[in-house]
């Protein structure tokens, strides 16, 4: 018994998971991660290309195996009219707007494309952004609905307290 009295107990249960607020939470997070990698390579002056994992089916054996491609990722990031750098926050095809009315972020340069980036994503993380983040993905989620020839929704987000 005294290995046992080393010991702390307590009583909890296990979490089933996460919530869909926190999954979609941290899908925005992890793309942000992938753009701010991006703007580091830019910066430094080397390539960023993420990895991903397919799986294809041999069509002579029929045999399947697991196979990491590059994946395709374009910049959030353009230069603007001014010759700023403009920033918009994408979640899924759809431009996500952080404040009401207005969908980019200016900054001077890259490293401000950066910075700018590291804030998007630490409120991103920290629920700062769950309406924003709702009303886009029910968008998104109504328009798989939809048929191809259809007119999209205009978007309409929640205002925000003061």
């Amino acid at each position: 018994m005294s290995g046992l009295s080393n010991l702390k107990f307590v009583q909890t249960m296990r979490q089933k998971g996460n919530s869909p607020q926190q999954a979609r939470r941290s899908k925005l997070s992890n793309k942000l991660y992938e753009q701010i990698q991006m703007a580091k390579a830019i910066q430094a002056g080397t390539e960023f290309v993420p990895m991903k994992i397919r799986t294809i089916k041999d069509s002579v054996s029929g045999i399947s195996r697991r196979v990491e491609t590059p994946k395709r990722l374009k910049p959030w990031w353009w230069v603007g009219e001014q010759g700023k750098m403009c920033i918009t926050v994408r979640y899924g095809a759809r431009v996500l707007e952080v404040i009401e009315g207005r969908n980019a972020i200016e900054a001077d340069n890259i490293a401000g494309v950066i910075s700018t980036l590291e804030v998007l994503r630490t409120a991103v993380e920290a629920g700062e952004l769950d309406a924003r983040i709702d009303s886009v993905s029910s968008l998104v989620m109504k328009g798989f609905g939809k048929d191809a020839t259809s007119k999209r929704a205009t978007l309409k987000l929640p205002t925000r307290p003061n």
